[in-house]
């Protein structure tokens, strides 16, 4: 088997306002970094759009359809200071969600043993009753619902290593012990939350926050000391990855000093984890990630991981 990559041609037509960092230069140089790929090595596939009633598993209803419906024909929506829809954006978001739940029906079904999902916008911000921080829907909970409600799996296990806490991921699985999240995040920084004691109802939320200006040493402790034990101890069926990449020391929007090295090292042991708890079976999402050429290198070492692993 080989890495399925899920992409779709929307991703370019989620256009910001002038100067925003989430720009349509990030996915440009993802493609290059995909079709710099060996030919054969990568199983490119087109993402579907997301059915509403995928979307609605993860986000409330009024506000699913307020976005739905919002897509101006020219300008721009602004949800936020930070969070805007353009003409195409719904589009996007939506071909965004359906790429994860292409990818978790791909991994469940044995077709592949792990995927990648290279679109935008983001996601894992997106609470269930609103979106920020440049995300609309999130991609991630909807896949991970889709696998819960529509494929029957047990458990599954988000890990989420953008440099910002993945609050929306929290705030939907807060209550919901099929879903555990755990995330690792710059504290302080954007959007204030993904303290220590953030554990949800029952237990299934790990947050590992990481002082500013602290590299790979300090991620490795955090990952071997609580979120690798938290979801080896969880026994997921599929384990998702929020695959931020503005950890890198370049990044213009945070203060973490991670370089190509730690996100292949995170990345293999992900990969290791998965061979030991739930089949290998990985489905990876695009997050964040600013500086351009941190993300080709850093998304590079993830992606060399991942499809050494699904080999």
């Amino acid at each position: 088997m080989t890495l399925q990559i899920y992409r779709h041609a929307s991703s370019h037509l989620h256009v910001t306002p002038p100067g925003h960092p989430e720009r349509v230069a990030r996915i440009e140089t993802v493609d290059r970094v995909l079709d710099g790929w060996a030919d054969g090595a990568l199983d490119h596939r087109e993402a579907p759009a997301a059915s509403e009633a995928q979307i609605l598993r993860a986000h409330d209803e009024r506000y699913a359809e307020m976005v739905m419906t919002a897509a101006p024909e020219e300008g721009w929506l602004s949800l936020d200071g930070d969070t805007h829809i353009g003409p195409d954006s719904v589009t996007a978001a939506r071909h965004a969600a359906g790429a994860n739940v292409a990818g978790v029906e791909a991994v469940m079904s044995g077709e592949a043993l792990a995927a990648f999902c290279a679109v935008r916008p983001c996601g894992h911000h997106a609470e269930r009753d609103r979106g920020m921080g440049f995300c609309l829907f999130s991609n991630i909970a909807i896949g991970a619902l889709h696998a819960v409600e529509a494929l029957g799996v047990g458990r599954v296990a988000i890990v989420d290593f953008d440099v910002h806490h993945g609050n929306g991921s929290q705030d939907i699985f807060w209550a919901d012990p099929r879903v555990m999240v755990c995330s690792s995040h710059q504290m302080p920084l954007f959007p204030g939350t993904g303290a220590v004691g953030e554990t949800g109802e029952d237990g299934s939320i790990c947050n590992a926050p990481l002082s500013p200006m602290t590299g790979g040493a300090e991620m490795r402790a955090a990952y071997e000391r609580r979120i690798l034990p938290a979801v080896r101890a969880f026994e997921p069926d599929l384990l998702m990855i929020s695959a931020g990449f503005d950890a890198h020391r370049d990044d213009p929007l945070a203060n973490l000093m991670w370089g190509p090295e730690d996100f292949r090292w995170v990345t293999r042991q992900l990969a290791d984890l998965a061979g030991e708890v739930c089949g290998g079976r990985i489905v990876s999402t695009l997050e964040g990630g600013y500086d351009l050429d941190g993300l080709a290198t850093s998304m590079t070492a993830h992606l060399d991981v991942l499809s050494e692993h699904a080999r």
